[in-house]
C-alpha cells in the first residue's frame, strides 16, 4: 500500500501536532506556513493546561479532560525526539477562594470531580499554605487541582517541529500538491472562511500577556481574578491574558497590559520587584461555536479543518492531533458533535 500524502497548511499548535501523530502513523507529511512556525497565537508565553470546571458534563469537558491526560505522554516524546524542551509539568493548579459563596460552590465541585475526573485528578479545597508564592486568600482557603499543568507555548512548538525535522519532516513556505490538505490556518483561515459564507464563523479575539524574571518552575500556577500566573521551567513567570474584541493593533501591546501587571502585582505582591523580561500580544482563533472546529471541510473532498480552541488550544493539541488521524487516515469519525466544522458555519 502506498504511503498516503498529506500537506497541513499551518505550523502553530493545531497544525504541528497533527503532522507529527500523521508522521508517527506513517505518513508522508509536507507542514507549510509562510510566516514560519508559531507566529501567530501559538508563539504566545502563557502555556496553562488547565481544565474546564467539573460541573455540567459535556463532550468538549470530556475531549478536554481526555487530552490533558495525554499531555504527559505526547510531549515527553516530543522532548525525546526534539531534544528540546518544551517545559512541560503538571504541578496544579491553586485558585484563592474569595468568599463564603465562592466556598460552597468550590466544595459542591469537589464531589463532582469526583463523578467526572474520577482517579484521574483530584479537585481539593483546603486551607491555603503560608509555603506558597501567593498571597493568602480573603477566606484563608483556596482550591487545588491536581490535573493543571504548563507548557512554553513557544518553545512546545518549535520542540514539534525538531522533532518532525528528525521524522524526515521539514517545514516549506509553499506546498506541493499532494492527496490531501490540512487546514490548521488559525485567525487567517477563519476569515477565509468568513469570506464565503453569510454569517461569522469565527474571529480573532487579542490577547496580552508580560513575562517577569521571577523564579518559582517547581510551583503550581495560580489562576485569581480572571488571570493565569504561569511559573515556567526556564525561571520566568508569564501573566495573562487579556481578551480584546476591539482593538487598533493586532500585535502590539499598550495600556491593557499595564494594567493586567498591576492586577497582578496587587494579586500577588512578590512580583512587584520582578523585572519584565518580554510583553506579546496577538489574536487568538475563536470559531463562532467557541468550540475546536475538527472535521473534513464541506463541500472539499480531500480537505479537512482543524481551527478555533479559543484559549484551550495547547491543553486540546494532543487529543486534536489523535482524532484527525484517526479521521484522515482509518475513516474513523470520533470528534464530538459540537466540534464539528457544521457547528460554526
Amino acid at each position: 500500500m502506498a504511503t498516503i500524502q498529506i500537506t497541513v497548511l499551518g505550523a502553530g499548535i493545531f497544525g504541528l501536532s497533527i503532522a507529527w501523530e500523521l508522521t508517527r502513523r506513517g505518513a508522508n507529511v509536507q507542514v507549510v506556513d509562510p510566516h514560519g512556525p508559531a507566529t501567530g497565537a501559538s508563539g504566545g508565553i502563557v502555556g496553562a493546561l488547565a481544565p474546564h470546571v467539573p460541573e455540567n458534563w459535556n463532550s468538549k469537558k470530556q475531549f478536554q479532560l481526555e487530552s490533558l491526560l495525554m499531555a504527559r505522554g505526547f510531549w515527553h516524546e516530543v522532548q525525546a525526539v526534539s531534544g528540546h524542551c518544551v517545559g512541560y509539568a503538571r504541578l496544579g493548579r491553586v485558585q484563592p477562594i474569595a468568599d463564603d459563596a465562592a466556598l460552597k460552590l468550590a466544595q459542591a465541585r469537589a464531589l463532582t470531580a469526583q463523578d467526572f475526573w474520577g482517579t484521574a485528578a483530584e479537585w481539593q479545597v483546603r486551607s491555603t499554605s503560608s509555603s506558597n508564592w501567593f498571597a493568602t486568600s480573603p477566606t484563608g482557603m483556596e482550591i487545588f487541582d491536581t490535573l493543571s499543568a504548563r507548557i512554553h507555548p513557544r518553545k512546545a512548538c518549535l520542540a514539534l517541529v525538531a522533532a518532525l525535522k528528525a521524522k524526515g519532516v521539514s517545514m516549506q513556505l509553499k506546498p506541493s500538491k499532494t492527496e490531501l490538505t490540512v487546514h490548521a490556518t488559525g485567525v487567517m483561515g477563519l476569515n477565509t472562511l468568513n469570506s464565503i459564507h453569510t454569517r461569522s464563523v469565527g474571529t480573532g479575539i487579542k490577547g496580552q500577556a508580560i513575562l517577569l524574571d521571577h523564579a518559582v518552575p517547581n510551583s503550581p500556577q495560580i489562576f485569581v481574578d480572571g488571570l493565569h500566573f504561569i511559573p515556567h521551567a526556564d525561571g520566568t513567570t508569564a501573566i495573562g491574558s487579556t481578551s480584546e474584541r476591539n482593538y487598533e493593533h493586532a500585535t502590539k501591546t499598550d495600556h491593557h497590559l499595564d494594567k493586567i501587571l498591576a492586577q497582578a502585582i496587587c494579586a500577588v505582591p512578590k512580583l512587584k520587584q520582578a523585572q519584565v523580561l518580554a510583553r506579546w500580544a496577538g489574536l487568538r482563533p475563536r470559531s463562532r461555536s467557541r468550540a475546536p472546529m475538527l472535521g473534513p471541510w464541506p463541500n472539499r473532498p480531500g480537505h479537512f479543518i482543524a481551527n478555533g480552541g479559543f484559549k484551550i488550544g495547547f491543553g486540546m493539541a494532543p487529543k486534536v492531533a489523535q482524532t484527525m488521524a484517526d479521521l484522515i487516515l482509518d475513516g474513523r469519525n470520533t470528534i464530538p458533535k459540537g466540534f464539528e466544522v457544521s457547528a460554526s458555519f
